[in-house]
């Protein structure tokens, strides 16, 4: 639906706009900005999947909510969901996405190397990778939390937190991993492991009284086994979770951040508003109608006063 809105803006709206604009150095100016862009049409990955009619997506597996395979056996899970999203805007059908499951360490490499189109796989926005990918918009902010096993003896993070060094956290093994629990319990032993399953199997048998993990997993955990887990009710260390891309690719990049932007606040909401109360068992507020919500950051610095 928004490929086809595109072009027909392409071929008769751009023309129309033009002789209403007159022979003005706007109108010139934006006709030859139009044509640059046409002649790059040929080297954007944007052509390339809409050609081969079908897109495909690096991500993950056995990490709910994220990505993961459900009962029957099929893909599930909101970077899933954004994943379908995309196919949905370029072929009007959700199901021309294919999965290739991908380790979490191959979501760079097989972008530079063309074997995905995009990666949707809850990665974090950050300024080093920034340097070797381009990132979409946001599509959820993240971040950590703290599961405890229902019965441990801890109330909450602060018993917890009153607890110091008595405390065993497990937490998935990476560089910055002490500092990620310590920020919360600056006292705790750390139990570094090499899987997130393995992390949470930690509190399942004993060995760590609390694993640090995201705070959709906590969310996800707690809703399904509230039995088993409960959650500390601490929540940290915010980060931003987009999609991936090859670098160099503006039309490209530009069109996934149009239909996440629409998903967010415009006429997708109602899809990007169901998958994120299936996923996160929260249902969001509908946006405010007349003010996009894109503006009030423009607002709150300044740049848009009343006039």
């Amino acid at each position: 639906m928004l490929a086809d809105s595109a072009g027909a803006l392409a071929t008769g709206g751009l023309a129309r706009w033009a002789a209403a604009a007159g022979t003005g150095s706007i109108a010139a100016a934006f006709l030859a900005t139009n044509v640059a862009a046409q002649q790059a049409q040929g080297n954007s990955k944007l052509y390339d999947v809409i050609k081969r009619k079908m897109l495909i997506v690096g991500t993950g597996n056995g990490n709910p909510p994220w990505h993961f395979q459900d009962e029957k056996g099929e893909f599930a899970g909101f970077d899933i969901s954004m994943g379908r999203l995309l196919a949905s805007a370029l072929f009007n059908d959700p199901t021309k996405a294919q999965f290739q499951i991908q380790a979490a360490d191959a979501r760079i490499p097989s972008l530079l190397t063309d074997k995905v189109d995009i990666v949707f796989q809850f990665m974090t926005i950050s300024p080093l990778r920034a340097q070797q990918v381009e990132f979409s918009i946001p599509y959820y902010r993240e971040g950590v939390g703290l599961l405890m096993p229902k019965a441990s003896s801890y109330r909450d993070y602060k018993a917890l937190a009153a607890a110091g060094g008595k405390i065993k956290c497990s937490v998935l093994q990476n560089v910055s991993a002490d500092d990620l629990v310590h920020e919360a319990l600056p006292k705790a032993q750390v139990i570094q492991l090499d899987s997130q399953a393995n992390v949470i199997q930690a509190v399942d048998s004993n060995r760590a009284d609390v694993a640090a993990v995201d705070q959709s997993t906590v969310r996800w955990l707690t809703i399904r086994f509230p039995t088993k887990y409960k959650d500390s009710g601490k929540g940290y260390y915010p980060q931003l979770y987009g999609g991936a891309m090859k670098p160099g690719d503006p039309i490209w990049r530009q069109f996934v951040d149009t239909v996440l932007m629409i998903a967010m606040g415009g006429n997708q909401w109602k899809y990007y508003k169901e998958e994120y109360a299936k996923y996160f068992g929260i249902t969001l507020p509908d946006p405010p109608i007349g003010f996009p919500d894109e503006a009030r950051m423009d607002q709150a610095l300044g740049l848009i006063r009343p006039s």
